[in-house]
């Protein structure tokens, strides 16, 4: 279903407990995003939040922003969570983005000693329409890296 993967592994002196609960609120998980940066060539994205507040199995997360004045936006359902061990999330429907196209995206948790081995995966297709496939095949594997970097920061 997706043509590319990235995954990163981390070491966290939290316990699975702690890391799930950052890792399980979409607007922390996502703060990289919410402000200006490099990456996101000065651009930033607004999260919008269920009654689940993305934290619930079929709980919707939309996305809205602007990109060097392009509208991107998106929408992810969470499709399992299991606490405080595991969470996958996956866009749907119509979904604008710059380097990536549909993705689905996760993290797993395992204790280990007295913190947690965290796991963090995207698996994602390149963006619809040649030229954003272009720039997508160069740009997606950095800016998943990235992504994944920034989410697993703090822990």
């Amino acid at each position: 279903m997706y043509a590319h993967s990235e995954t990163l592994s981390v070491r966290s002196r939290a316990s699975p407990e702690a890391a799930f609960e950052r890792l399980d609120d979409p607007t922390a998980l996502g703060s990289h995003m919410q402000k200006p940066s490099a990456m996101m060539l000065g651009g930033t994205m607004r999260y919008e939040l269920d009654g689940g507040r993305g934290r619930t199995v079929g709980s919707v997360i939309r996305m809205t922003g602007y990109v060097l004045g392009l509208r991107l936006f998106l929408e992810e359902v969470v499709i399992e969570r299991s606490p405080p061990f595991s969470k996958t999330w996956e866009t749907r429907g119509d979904i604008r983005l710059l380097v990536i196209g549909h993705y689905r995206m996760g993290f797993t948790i395992t204790p280990q000693g007295n913190g947690s081995h965290v796991g963090m995966f995207t698996d994602y297709n390149l963006p619809d329409g040649q030229g954003w496939k272009i720039m997508g095949a160069v740009f997606a594997k950095f800016y998943a890296r990235w992504c994944l970097r920034k989410m697993t920061e703090g822990l």
